[in-house]
């Protein structure tokens, strides 16, 4: 039971670690954001993280990702890779020639956001995207775990990613990557942490993967689970490498309400729906046997309500209404680690609301549901 430190309010459905409630959260957001402020400070602490995107005057910019850090004299950039050495930027990670990662083989079919459509899951797409017109039993993904992220999200379900930041190890070149792809692989995704704070090397370690798995007739597709929170080019050029491999780009919409947004995962949602969108119109209606854009949201208990997915359901259709949306059941995590599990109410009046404007809607991890 956790009580709102501004409005009093007592709730199972009000974490007390994030110490106010999502009424005040959207009615009241000055207050709650003040408040939340101070918890992320001390939970980023831990990680020797700086406690928000940094915007020094006297600072250099990175321009790595969407949140454009401008980084003061001896600090780092919020994702923990990026530092200012003397007014120049130095890149600790992240670049093709160092990524700070962690990497495995994962078989397939495997455990993915797309699981219902995916060429690897489903074999949707075959012959030209999947080896097989069933599930690739047999093949394997190529799980690529990039240890730093552009968001802070107080709900993080691989929060552990922060440890690689803070060491900043393993390390890999993108052409020691791209040699991990044996003929068993038939794709590769990105996740983490989050792959928009070291773009550069995925996109380079996809290239030189790519180029191989032609010269040898292979099928090869390019996968990223991402919060989107990159800049414009790197969004398109992820998109192009899922085009032409089969491959999907799936963004993880966290929330609608700009305050909501900020309180959970301390950044701007701007840029990231705006990538969302530029992808969608761009692609959308190139690829129709494997839809190459697809969104999820996290349904974590009276924050991410019935309201706010709503209106990210309205977002999606009104690019296109065959995007596919999965919702996906919380499982408490990192800060905000005693709220219940998703309630099966919550996930199908989601999943309904969802329906009235999308054609393709699924719950993700169903067995967590209480």
């Amino acid at each position: 039971m956790g009580t709102c430190l501004i409005c009093n309010a007592s709730s199972p459905l009000i974490s007390s670690k994030l110490g106010v409630c999502v009424k005040c959260i959207r009615e009241k957001p000055e207050k709650a954001l003040e408040v939340i402020k101070f918890v992320r400070r001390e939970s980023r602490k831990r990680f020797d993280l700086p406690p928000e995107v940094p915007k020094d005057p006297k600072g250099v910019k990175c321009g790595m990702c969407a949140n454009d850090c401008i980084i003061g004299h001896g600090s780092r950039g919020f994702c923990g890779l990026v530092f200012n050495v003397d007014g120049h930027i130095k890149r600790m990670g992240g670049t093709p020639e160092r990524g700070i990662l962690e990497w495995y083989y994962d078989p397939l079919p495997t455990n993915c956001v797309a699981w219902w459509f995916c060429p690897g899951c489903t074999g949707a797409g075959y012959p030209k995207y999947a080896y097989k017109p069933t599930a690739e039993t047999g093949y394997m993904n190529l799980a690529v775990f990039y240890g730093a992220c552009s968001l802070d999200c107080l709900f993080c379900q691989n929060w552990h990613y922060r440890y690689l930041s803070q060491r900043l190890s393993p390390c890999m070149s993108s052409e020691e990557l791209a040699e991990k792809v044996s003929e068993r692989v038939s794709c590769i995704c990105y996740f983490g942490g989050d792959p928009s704070a070291q773009m550069p090397h995925a996109i380079r370690t996809s290239k030189i993967a790519l180029e191989k798995a032609k010269e040898d007739g292979r099928i090869l597709r390019i996968c990223w689970e991402t919060n989107g929170n990159m800049r414009r080019e790197f969004a398109v050029n992820a998109a192009e490498l899922s085009l032409e491999s089969g491959g999907i780009v799936k963004f993880d919409l966290k929330a609608w309400d700009e305050n909501i947004y900020m309180a959970l995962c301390g950044v701007l949602k701007k840029d990231i729906f705006e990538n969302f969108a530029a992808i969608g119109e761009r692609y959308f209606s190139e690829r129709e046997e494997v839809p190459v854009l697809t969104a999820s949201t996290l349904l974590v208990p009276g924050y991410i309500d019935p309201i706010e997915v709503e209106n990210i359901a309205k977002f999606i259709a009104d690019i296109d209404p065959r995007i596919p949306y999965t919702l996906l059941a919380f499982y408490p995590q990192y800060t905000i680690d005693d709220l219940p599990t998703t309630s099966r109410k919550q996930a199908y009046e989601c999943y309904e609301i969802s329906k009235r404007y999308l054609k393709n809607v699924r719950i993700g991890n169903i067995h967590l549901l209480s």
